[in-house]
């Protein structure tokens, strides 16, 4: 019987196995896609992430961040630096590259399969038949895992997608640039010295080009630079979960619920659950990781949820970056609580 099987071999799920086999648990990952798998994000890794990453034994190459970059479409600028080391903006095949390879220095097993049926025995799973003592989903936005068991939770009326694609230019900025149109935001992130990745996230469901016209600056710096890759969307981004526990299925990442892109903090929280997910399985104590993954996720959930609802109405989006320039400290601080590990 192994000890842990967990669904879904992206970042969040390669680091569970990570975190598992350092604690000395039987650890299997099922990933129905081979090799290294791409996916729309915005590739910037906040200085919690980096250093979970490093402590992982996992040193993805990259582009230094140092901070956050406000701009709106009057000129306007507001930024804050790191205070707790540098981010780092990493193509995302990249970084699962990275993954893949610390975890098969470990020797854990990736099993090109998806998980379809889960048995609860009550003293231990049945997945797809055979005996687990866990089960962890890390299947990514739209969980398999968390539909299996029942975790999920109603759907929203407030829907937002993004979408992202590269251009090969020089980095203009080591900064993470968010650019605040009416009804969109665009993010910048360097990845490399001849490479920045642009994600777009917007409650309008419009094709990428015309999505970043609203953004004459943006696209002035990008006028003569060549699309790198195809362009490459998620969404509906908001999900409810009932909950992130069930029996001895323990939810983490994007399958535990998300609220948005819009803060950054998506693989320094995933990682986070992830450790307090094994260390709950370690302790055969699964209620433990319910309360732990409250508490990773509250800061989180607060800041994030606050600022897309609040910036949802058009007069306070026109308000974002001049109050970050009139409350620099403010700004600073927000940034801060982002950026520092969980």
């Amino acid at each position: 019987m192994r000890d842990l099987v967990v669904a879904g071999g992206g970042p969040v799920g390669l680091a569970t196995a990570l975190y598992a086999a350092r604690a000395g648990l039987d650890v299997v990952v099922r990933e129905p896609r081979a090799g290294v798998v791409d996916k729309a994000c915005g590739e910037g890794l906040m200085p919690g992430a980096v250093a979970r990453l490093r402590e992982l034994g996992v040193h993805p190459a990259g582009q230094p961040i140092t901070g956050i970059r406000y701009l709106d479409g009057r000129g306007r600028t507001a930024e804050a630096p790191f205070r707790r080391g540098s981010g780092l903006g990493v193509r995302r095949t990249t970084l699962h590259a990275a993954l893949l390879d610390r975890v098969e220095r470990a020797d854990i097993p990736v099993e090109h399969t998806a998980v379809k049926a889960v048995v609860d025995r009550e003293t231990h799973l049945l997945v797809d038949g055979s005996p687990a003592r866990y089960l962890v989903g890390a299947d990514g936005l739209h969980s398999p895992v968390r539909r299996l068991v029942g975790l999920g939770g109603t759907p929203t009326r407030s829907r937002r997608y993004g979408l992202r694609r590269h251009f090969a230019v020089t980095p203009w900025s080591s900064h993470v640039e968010v650019h605040w149109a009416g009804g969109a935001e665009a993010y910048v992130t360097p990845v490399g010295p001849h490479q920045v990745g642009v994600a777009v996230l917007s409650a309008e469901r419009l094709p990428f080009e015309v999505l970043l016209d609203q953004f004459p600056r943006l696209l002035d710096r990008l006028r003569d630079a060549d699309g790198a890759g195809a362009v490459r969307g998620a969404g509906p981004l908001r999900q409810r979960v009932t909950g992130r526990v069930r029996g001895r299925v323990l939810l983490v990442g994007d399958a535990a619920g998300y609220v948005d892109a819009l803060t950054g903090e998506g693989i320094a929280l995933g990682t986070a659950q992830a450790e307090a997910a094994v260390r709950a399985i370690t302790a055969d104590d699964p209620a433990s990781y319910a309360v732990s993954s409250r508490r990773l996720g509250r800061r989180h959930e607060l800041l994030t949820l606050g600022l897309v609802t609040a910036t949802r109405a058009g007069p306070v989006r026109r308000m974002i970056v001049p109050a970050a320039r009139r409350l620099p400290r403010v700004f600073a601080a927000a940034v801060d609580q982002l950026a520092r590990p969980q």
